[in-house]
């Protein structure tokens, strides 16, 4: 039996009230930035994912976990802009601490084809799996600063694509 196709409104009903409107505006940035979106069901519930269309390969996926909505930023450009991933509140910089180190980086036991990021954040190196590396809480404290980061990396991969 296929499964149902599922809209992103329906993914929106199950966001908290509070988080909706901010979902709702990465959502709308995203598709008017050469976004496409699919949303499924998975045992945690709804998954949104963003694929960036020039590109092809994924930008965003918003997922939910015991903690509640999480956002899961493809970074691929983040070197790009480091001066941004400096102002990162110290929740995320521990959130980014706390993700898996990427095993190809270094030690070079994991798909040559898995590109994890190497990124130098107030002071500290980070060589982390791609993953989880820019996995953070969607909550009013990270929203701005999960938007920017969305906005950098759309900047950059429509800047190589261009």
């Amino acid at each position: 039996m296929a499964q149902e196709k599922l809209s992103f409104e329906q993914f929106l009903e199950a966001v908290d009230i509070s988080q909706r409107a901010f979902i709702h505006d990465v959502h709308n940035y995203l598709t008017d930035n050469g976004c496409k979106e699919k949303v499924e069901e998975k045992k945690s519930g709804f998954f949104a994912s963003y694929k960036h269309v020039k590109s092809k390969r994924a930008i965003v996926n918003f997922l939910f976990r015991k903690k509640g909505l999480i956002v899961r930023i493809y970074g691929e450009n983040a070197d790009k802009y480091l001066d941004f991933l400096n102002t990162l509140p110290g929740e995320m910089v521990q959130s980014i601490e706390g993700a898996s180190i990427c095993k190809q980086l270094v030690y070079g036991t994991c798909s040559p084809k898995c590109r994890g990021y190497d990124v130098t954040i107030k002071g500290n190196r980070f060589q982390r799996c791609r993953y989880g590396a820019f996995q953070f809480v969607v909550s009013n404290e990270n929203n701005p600063y999960i938007k920017l980061f969305v906005e950098n990396e759309v900047n950059e991969r429509n800047a190589v694509q261009a």
